[in-house]
């Protein structure tokens, strides 16, 4: 099982949209706080369907509560950002890694990366006017990619 992390999702159907893989895949969402949304909102159920009953998520307080929980477990944690140059593909991931993504609007902070540099993941993109890949494509990319390597 994978794990994805969620740091200030700020979009509903983001969310939404990556509650269903979590639900397709058998992977655990945590959603860390600040939320930028209500998590009854009702973009956010109409985004996830009926599948969050089939979700194993969490919600944290803030991330050092969250990190304080994936240390004492010992797994490997990737922050996913464009502020890196080595590409997801590089690593061999193991069942049982998190995945961290951050807020829409401007990813993980600057901080965050800069104490786990030797962790940051990008997802390539041939044209650098492409700031970007949308949340939950870059969540189904990067976690289908981890699929495939466990189960080859």
């Amino acid at each position: 099982m994978f794990h994805i992390v969620l740091v200030e999702p700020e979009i509903p159907p983001n969310t939404g949209n990556i509650a269903r893989l979590c639900a397709a895949t058998g992977s655990k969402l945590h959603l860390i706080e600040p939320l930028g949304f209500s998590l009854d909102e009702k973009q956010l159920k109409r985004a996830g369907m009926d599948y969050w009953q089939l979700v194993d998520w969490q919600t944290w307080r803030d991330w050092p509560t969250f990190t304080a929980s994936v240390t004492v477990s010992g797994a490997r944690m990737f922050l996913l950002t464009t502020k890196t140059a080595r590409p997801y593909t590089a690593v061999r991931f193991h069942d049982g890694d998190y995945l961290v993504f951050g807020r829409e609007t401007k990813g993980l902070s600057a901080s965050l990366l800069a104490a786990d540099a030797d962790r940051c993941l990008t997802i390539p993109m041939a044209n650098p006017a492409a700031r970007s890949l949308n949340l939950a494509t870059s969540v189904g990319i990067v976690l289908y990619e981890a699929i495939r390597q466990i189960n080859s």
